[in-house]
């Protein structure tokens, strides 16, 4: 079973929930940080790391002699990361999407594909549980391409749990794609209700089972639960405005590890889960 743990915004806890999640779960289960550009779930699992790869996506090389400089290439590039300028052919590998249109329709076959750095990905373990993350290269404009690589670690005959972006935008869907469950994680506030709303309508045209959880719930109003209410939305678990709670985080401490009481609702939240993906037939 796959779970993504996303959000329509920064801040609301997602990575809390996505690292107490696994390590309550404990031996077996497999961590996925998806959010390549700002990945942070290692500051709290602290793995010992067995592996280190580094990340490239293919890009166009112009071979100049084989060149007609018939300008069919930049004609198919709908990213313009190609183009036929005077008497010679300009490639811009940061725009490219590696789609090998190019390669196709050259006639002189002067098109081939290099490798562009675009990161690392490093994989490492803590008690059992493992953890694969992607950490983008500095000035990289798209983080796609990198997060698939770190989805393509996800293994299938065990629970894995994804840690996507926040936000709405092309790499949180390329992270929660192909999951079974998308749990949400928002705060009752004027902003996080208008995010969440962002992000369960995305997750809804994916048509995947998704779940709630409230992280300072005890603060501004009740709207968030009444959106929930609306859209059949469970919430799954909420998470209190304590200091305490606070105070760990800022350390890096894991909630389950350090207050009482917390592994067990963690593994409450895995168990309902569970339960949903049963019910619709997600597995």
């Amino acid at each position: 079973m796959i779970i993504s743990i996303a959000s329509g915004k920064g801040g609301t806890g997602k990575t809390t929930v996505a690292t107490n999640l696994a390590l309550s779960i404990g031996s077996g289960v497999q961590l996925l940080d998806c959010d390549v550009e700002e990945p942070n779930c290692h500051l709290f699992i602290r793995p010992v790391f067995e592996t280190s790869e580094t990340v490239t996506t293919p890009v166009p090389m112009i071979n100049e002699q084989k060149c007609s400089l018939c300008g069919k290439c930049g004609e198919i590039c709908q990213f313009k990361a190609i183009a036929v300028i005077g008497r010679s052919v300009m490639t811009f590998s940061e725009m490219c999407h590696s789609c090998g249109g190019c390669m196709a329709v050259c006639p002189e076959h002067a098109v081939t594909e290099t490798g562009r750095e675009i990161g690392i990905i490093q994989k490492g373990s803590r008690n059992g549980v493992e953890l694969v993350y992607g950490k983008l290269r500095v000035g990289e404009a798209m983080s796609p391409p990198l997060i698939r690589k770190v989805r393509f670690f996800a293994r299938h005959d065990s629970i894995t749990l994804i840690d996507a972006p926040p936000g709405t935008s092309c790499p949180v869907m390329a992270s929660v794609r192909n999951t079974d469950f998308v749990l949400l994680v928002t705060e009752p506030t004027p902003f996080g209700l208008h995010d969440l709303k962002l992000a369960a309508e995305a997750v809804k045209l994916l048509n995947i089972p998704r779940g709630l959880v409230i992280n300072r719930s005890d603060i501004g109003d009740n709207r968030v639960t009444e959106y929930a209410a609306e859209e059949n939305m469970p919430i799954l678990m909420e998470i209190p405005f304590d200091r305490q709670i606070a105070e760990f985080y800022s350390r890096g401490k894991i909630l389950s590890e350090v207050m009482p009481g917390w592994k067990e609702k963690f593994l409450g939240l895995y168990h309902r889960i569970q339960e949903i993906v049963n019910q619709t037939g997600a597995i």
